[in-house]
């Protein structure tokens, strides 16, 4: 069995990730294809297209989610992303049972002895008058007894778990400030509601065929691959994929890293020569090019491995994060992790240039490299 070394992965990653060479897709194409981006910090989804495109416009973005194309709402590991709307309609349902206990795990003493199917079904009838809401707001809005209950609680356990929602426009819309207010996904894009919920709080799998699990598992290795099943979990959040891994597995390929691990991939799927270059990319907070993996060794140095949790922005040399970055008064500042040569310090302040143009419409060009 072939053996992929960490570079290798690397640049497969990379491939997978537009982070090789710069793309000729539209956004929704490259939305599509990342199987949606990491987003509760509304502006960053536009620096990580911008990183990845050609010619990206940030206007786009915007227009896609002003006509309900794309949409942020909390779906992989109960957090916010930004998918097309095709997707967050037909993933939403497999992970329902996921989000459920999660925000059980984060609200266990505020929503113990909640029954949660009642509670969603007295968010649903507060939302009937198609008003958005906050989370709050729409917490405030319950009937008693359910106001003696945390509103916070409560609210996240409508907006994140017990039903599907969307977080309008303006948030997210570029250089757009907003409130996160909500309506449900199906109302938003058009669905009906039975095509977005089936028994709930129950594991699709269960039932002995998991259709969504086995498009999640080709969807996760084109955009990720190869990768190990605990790298596909970490990306989504659910725990019942084998099967789903299991019945697509005649359709994959295996390999090995460098630790052991089996890893699948799709057999045309691009694995460039290790040897490619890699130019430097700056990345935004939380992209899922570090944290849709277990094993993040393949992009990040285990000792910086907890920079990817807590929203720095990071800079990819040759390949790998050797540095964070900030924006701040039209100046971008650049703090290696470590030494860079010459020849690396010249192309991270050539791209952040471009990078901090694209954020202030060509008004600065100012780029500081200093040492961490």
């Amino acid at each position: 069995m072939t053996v992929l070394d960490t570079r290798a992965l690397n640049r497969a990653t990379l491939a997978r990730q537009l982070l090789l060479d710069r793309a000729d897709l539209p956004a929704y194409a490259a939305v599509a294809h990342l199987g949606g981006l990491q987003a509760q910090e509304p502006q960053e989804p536009f620096v990580g297209l911008w990183s990845r495109l050609r010619g990206f416009d940030p206007a786009d973005l915007s227009d896609l989610l002003l006509r309900r194309a794309v949409v942020r709402t909390h779906l992989m590991r109960r957090t916010v992303h930004l998918l097309t709307a095709a997707d967050a309609v037909a993933w939403r349902p497999r992970h329902d049972a996921m989000l459920r206990q999660r925000v059980l795990g984060a609200y266990r003493r505020e929503l113990a002895g909640v029954d949660l199917d009642a509670l969603a079904a007295a968010g649903r009838a507060v939302l009937a008058d198609g008003e958005p809401r906050t989370m709050t707001g729409l917490a405030r809005a319950l009937p008693d007894p359910w106001r003696q209950r945390d509103p916070r609680a409560l609210g996240e356990a409508l907006v994140a778990a017990l039903i599907p929602m969307v977080q309008l426009p303006p948030r997210g819309l570029w250089r757009t400030a907003g409130r996160a207010r909500y309506r449900p996904l199906a109302e938003w894009a058009g669905q009906q509601p039975d095509q977005l919920t089936g028994a709930a709080g129950t594991d699709p799998a269960a039932a002995g065929t998991d259709p969504v699990g086995q498009t999640l598992v080709r969807r996760y290795l084109a955009a990720y691959g190869p990768a190990a099943s605990a790298d596909l979990r970490a990306w989504c959040g659910l725990a019942g994929l084998p099967a789903a891994v299991a019945a697509v597995r005649d359709e994959l390929v295996v390999f090995r890293d460098q630790r052991g691990r089996q890893l699948l991939d799709l057999p045309d799927a691009p694995r460039p020569d290790p040897d490619t270059p890699a130019p430097v990319r700056f990345l935004p907070a939380f992209d899922n090019a570090i944290l849709g993996y277990d094993d993040r060794s393949r992009i990040i140095d285990d000792a910086h491995r907890g920079l990817s949790v807590v929203g720095a922005r990071v800079v990819l040399v040759d390949g790998r994060v050797a540095a964070t970055w900030t924006v701040d008064a039209g100046t971008v500042t650049v703090t290696g992790l470590h030494g860079l040569t010459r020849a690396e310090r010249a192309a991270v302040a050539e791209e952040g240039e471009r990078v901090v143009a694209f954020l202030t419409d060509g008004d600065s060009h100012r780029v500081r490299l200093t040492n961490g």
